[in-house]
């Protein structure tokens, strides 16, 4: 049909009207049942956020090699993979291969099982394990720039750097792809009422990812997409599923020879006590007490979690129309252990206690975007 409409068009009289493209069938989605009756829990985690980005560098403490590992925001779940290769890099000239890594969050845990892979016999120092870590409270989809850095604050050094740690991260990930560590590929949509496809007056000059790791995207017009909206943005996006996840990368550590030691430390000295002369620190937020890192701040992390719906396989992104500023953002993931409402990032809030207000908003900013979801379809 494309060659047929060139050779029309070449022979086309010059006042001919273009043919406009068929619209594409109409996007059925089942929307989400979103009541409070059906909300199993709350989950609340404090995301270690650096103005200034994360830090891998190494160091020396007291003789042994200290390889500093963290401050990943709501990244870690992204770019742990990256960032766990290049600190193993750092540890690779230090001819004994025993290493000690200090937390078993997911940064933690990649840390060891690269640590592994390159014939260090590991031990894991954490006062916490999975399921009670940060990593286990995280939404997890692939947002390797979510919560990460302060524009105005990066560094030609670590643009570099967070480049090689995504394009290490977004490889491994796609070869973890299965049941068996939850990873998974699903669609997401971000219904919106301004036109996707119109040019950026103002382009970031110098985005923090590589085109190739942004992905495609396909804009649906109107009548292409089941949303209240005009357009809607449609791209695939990698789903991780923190519980299946973390377990079997500990599953891993362990068949591999590993050990885990339930320490918490309060001081340099008290890591400089461990028998081990390569040490990765992955303590994340922890760090700040420990190292005296004037920088690291929480980012109040808190997810609504709903009872499963099994034919829910996307996710959203926003609900589309124009909110007050002081709206915010949400969004939607589906898992096996329920569909995940989320969208808070508190800076500098370390309570661990359930914010109310911020569960209202984003819980009645989802209903209004599926029950407007519904009244399209019955339109």
């Amino acid at each position: 049909m494309a060659a047929l409409g060139f050779a029309l068009e070449g022979c086309a009289p010059t006042t001919a009207k273009p043919q406009l493209a068929p619209k594409r069938p109409q996007l059925r989605l089942p929307p989400v049942n979103i009541s409070y009756d059906r909300i199993i829990r709350t989950t609340i985690g404090l995301r270690p956020h650096r103005p200034s980005g994360f830090v891998l560098k190494a160091d020396k403490l007291d003789g042994k090699t200290l390889i500093h590992n963290f401050g990943h925001g709501g990244s870690g779940m992204s770019l742990s993979w990256g960032t766990a290769s290049m600190a193993t890099d750092l540890a690779l000239p230090h001819t004994e291969r025993k290493a000690a890594v200090l937390g078993s969050g997911v940064v933690g845990l990649t840390s060891a099982r690269e640590l592994q892979r390159h014939g260090f016999d590991v031990t894991i120092y954490a006062a916490t394990v999975p399921p009670d870590t940060t990593s286990n409270m995280s939404l997890a989809g692939w947002t390797p720039t979510s919560g990460l850095v302060d524009n105005q604050l990066r560094t030609t050094e670590w643009d570099l750097q967070v480049r090689q740690a995504a394009r290490i991260a977004y490889r491994r990930l796609q070869l973890l792809a299965g049941s068996h560590y939850g990873v998974s590929w699903i669609k997401q949509y971000q219904p919106t009422d301004n036109d996707p496809s119109t040019p950026n007056p103002n382009p970031n000059p110098n985005p923090i990812l590589p085109l190739e790791l942004q992905g495609p995207r396909v804009v649906l017009g109107p009548g292409e997409h089941p949303f209240q909206t005009r357009y809607c943005v449609e791209r695939d996006e990698m789903r991780i599923e923190p519980s299946i996840y973390l377990d079997a990368l500990m599953t891993d550590f362990l068949n591999w020879g590993g050990k885990v030691v339930i320490r918490k430390f309060a001081s340099p000295a008290e890591i400089a006590t461990l028998s081990e002369n390569v040490i990765v620190n992955c303590t994340g937020l922890g760090a700040k007490e420990i190292f005296k890192d004037p920088e690291l701040v929480p980012l109040k992390g808190q997810l609504v979690v709903l009872i499963p719906q099994a034919e829910i396989n996307y996710g959203t992104n926003g609900i589309g129309r124009q909110l007050p500023p002081d709206s915010g953002f949400v969004h939607m993931m589906p898992r096996s252990d329920g569909i995940i409402l989320g969208g808070t990032s508190i800076r500098d809030n370390w309570s661990l206690d359930v914010e109310e207000k911020e569960r209202q908003r984003v819980v009645d900013l989802h209903i209004e975007l599926f029950n407007s979801m519904r009244s399209a379809r019955r339109t």
